[in-house]
This record gives C-alpha cells, structure tokens and sequence, in this order.
C-alpha cells in the first residue's frame, strides 16, 4: 500500500483459515509459499491461522520445518486474533511476533482499497448498488435479523 497503483494481494497469496480448514489447503499455501518458482516478490498471509485444528497445525508445522530450507527469502505472514495468541501455531512462531497497528489512517487505507475495488465502466452490475460504483460492501447493523 506504499503506492495506489500496486496490486491487492491475488488470491494465492492469502489463505483465509476456520477450523474446517483442511491439512492439505494448508500444505498447498505453504509449498507455493516456501518453494521458489519464479513468480516473483509474493508475501504470503495466513490469516486466522489461530483458528486452525491442533492436527493441521502441528501438521503445518512440520511441513513448514521441512520446507523453509528450500527458500531464504520468503515473505510470510501470519495474523491472528491476539485473544487466541496462545493457540498452537501463533505459540510456535511467538519469537517472531510483532504487535501491529496500520501505519497508515483509516481514510487513506480506504482510499486505496476504494481504487482497487472500483467498477471502471459501471453497467448494471451489483456495483451500482454501493457508494461510488464500488464492487465490494460491507452491510452491517446493531440489530440481528433484520434483512441484511
């Protein structure tokens, strides 16, 4: 985000994680992750990775042991719900912890996601539905059940 025009993240480079999250979607995100192939400067993130089994992540574990050798410049991330920072994976990697909070504000991230996520030619797509022809919305309310 240090430039509007670089890229979201593509969808091999996150891996959204829920305790239904198998050991072999695990192994996949860390093999493209660990193992060069010449697809250039990726940085990869696990997000929720506190969410994973306790067998996918000691399987996880083992396979990233295995495989961090294969690859000395990997950029991998792994954010996690600091209430559950005790939960297996985040407790193996707690020597490389580091407490964040957006060096950027709230506006200017916006901003650039609002860039990203912006419909160029607004047809009568799902877009027009949001503020500015933005392909992506969040809708929320205080009140459970009321049609969201």
């Amino acid at each position: 985000m240090n430039s509007p025009d670089e890229p979201l993240p593509t969808f091999d480079e996150v891996l959204l994680c829920t305790p239904q999250t198998s050991a072999e979607q695990v192994e996949l995100f860390l093999r493209r992750c660990l193992i060069p192939c010449g697809g250039g400067e990726k940085i990869y993130t696990m997000l929720y990775a506190d969410e994973l089994s306790y067998d996918v992540s000691c399987r996880a574990e083992e396979l990233f042991r295995r495989l961090q050798h294969y690859n000395s410049s990997y950029h991998l991330i792994i954010l996690c719900n600091c209430e559950r920072e005790h939960s297996y994976l985040p407790s193996v990697f707690s020597q490389y912890k580091v407490h964040m909070i957006p060096q950027r504000p709230l506006a200017e991230i916006q901003q650039y996601l609002q860039h990203h996520y912006r419909v160029a030619q607004p047809s009568s797509s799902a877009a027009s539905v949001f503020k500015d022809n933005v392909c992506v919305g969040i809708v929320a309310s205080k009140r459970a059940g009321v049609g969201k």
